[in-house]
């Protein structure tokens, strides 16, 4: 479960990380005082809200109410803004990065420093990121902050400041079950202090039963996210214009990486499953339509699922579709030269293997 800012940053201040000053309002008229100029952000579970409009600068009451109501209800990349957070502005002196996530491949937690703070950690050059693995056994130990202030050059009194935040962004991590938590960017301020720019925290949702404070706390999903959610779709939209369908989860992830490699950019993914049902493949392709992608990236194994029950599926689906657009198809397995069959038969653009389907799905994207 993802927690919006505001809740990453109570959890931060619980475990005596430092945060702004600010308060969380769903309505403009619930903004009576501020803590001196504020920076009003929507409180959403995607990035890029601030190139959206979704970040304003406000010196008073009257000018935070005007910023509250203009990005109160506003649509970011599918999610709508029901609560805003009205946040103290820091004097910036310097931006830092400060991650936690957990490394499957090496059985531990991941810790990331990176004085480039405020980009995209993805972004990153590679000799500008430290990134030192925890051995759980021992878990966190005094040298990994020494090690962290060192690597990112920091001046005697700033450095012993992250180093307390480091070893609480492991006891935070560690406690809460958290599988990603994220400050970008650490600021220091020109009066020296670091501070908790920004919050990302992520819980395992297989710990939740550890943790009933969550049980109230809403998803915030986009109309279709919640579509599918009803219908039992695992659906997730993303900034791309492809829209995916595959079925196991493995698949779907090595489909987005191969279209990645091709120069192309997923917008929705769903993942079928073992299912080969036609009138659940008929509803995953209408949720496909209403995203609007510019191509449809069809990558089926049938093992449990059957290729030709699957494409009579697709069939059926497309019939009722409005807004037509390319699908790639690429399916393979049980009955998988009478599902090819059907769906060229029908218009589709084949591909044999999953690189070809993604180039071809990839070239389309960029018509």
């Amino acid at each position: 479960m993802k927690l919006y800012e505001f809740k990453a940053k109570e959890l931060m201040r619980k475990h005596g990380i430092p945060i702004p000053m600010g308060q969380v309002v769903s309505s403009p008229d619930e903004i009576k005082t501020l803590p001196g100029p504020v920076m009003v952000k929507a409180q959403v579970l995607i990035g890029g809200r601030g190139k959206a409009g979704g970040i304003k600068p406000a010196e008073t009451v009257d000018e935070a109410k005007k910023a509250a109501s203009a990005i109160l209800g506003m649509n970011i990349k599918g999610y709508v803004t029901k609560q805003v957070l009205l946040e103290q502005r820091l004097e910036v002196d310097k931006e830092l990065y400060l991650g936690m996530t957990i490394d499957r491949s090496r059985r531990g937690m991941l810790l990331m420093a990176s004085a480039s703070g405020g980009m995209d950690i993805e972004s990153v050059p590679d000799d500008k990121l430290l990134m030192l693995s925890i051995d759980p056994l021992m878990g966190y130990q005094q040298f990994i902050g020494r090690r962290v202030a060192s690597f990112l050059e920091l001046p005697k009194e700033q450095a012993t400041q992250v180093m307390g935040i480091v070893s609480k962004i492991y006891e935070l991590a560690e406690s809460e079950d958290a599988e990603l938590v994220e400050i970008n960017p650490l600021v220091i301020t020109k009066d020296g202090k670091v501070v908790a720019g920004d919050a990302k925290i992520t819980i395992d949702s297989d710990a939740m039963f550890r943790h009933k404070e969550y049980d109230e706390l809403e998803e915030d999903l986009t109309p279709l996210e919640a579509k599918a959610k009803k219908l039992d779709i695992a659906f997730v939209q993303l900034d791309g214009n492809i829209g995916v369908i595959a079925n196991g989860a493995g698949l779907t992830m090595a489909t987005l990486d191969s279209i990645n490699m091709f120069g192309g950019k997923a917008g929705v993914f769903l993942d079928l499953g073992g299912t080969d049902d036609p009138e659940k493949v008929r509803e995953a392709m209408q949720l496909m339509s209403e995203a609007n992608p510019k191509v449809i990236l069809l990558n089926i194994f049938g093992g449990i699922t059957k290729c030709d029950t699957v494409a009579k599926g697709v069939l059926e689906a497309i019939k009722d579709i409005k807004n037509k657009v390319p699908i790639v198809a690429r399916i393979k397995g049980v009955n998988e030269e009478l599902g090819r069959e059907m769906l060229s038969n029908a218009g589709m653009i084949p591909a044999s293997g999953l690189s070809e389907a993604a180039e071809k799905a990839s070239k389309e994207s960029l018509r």
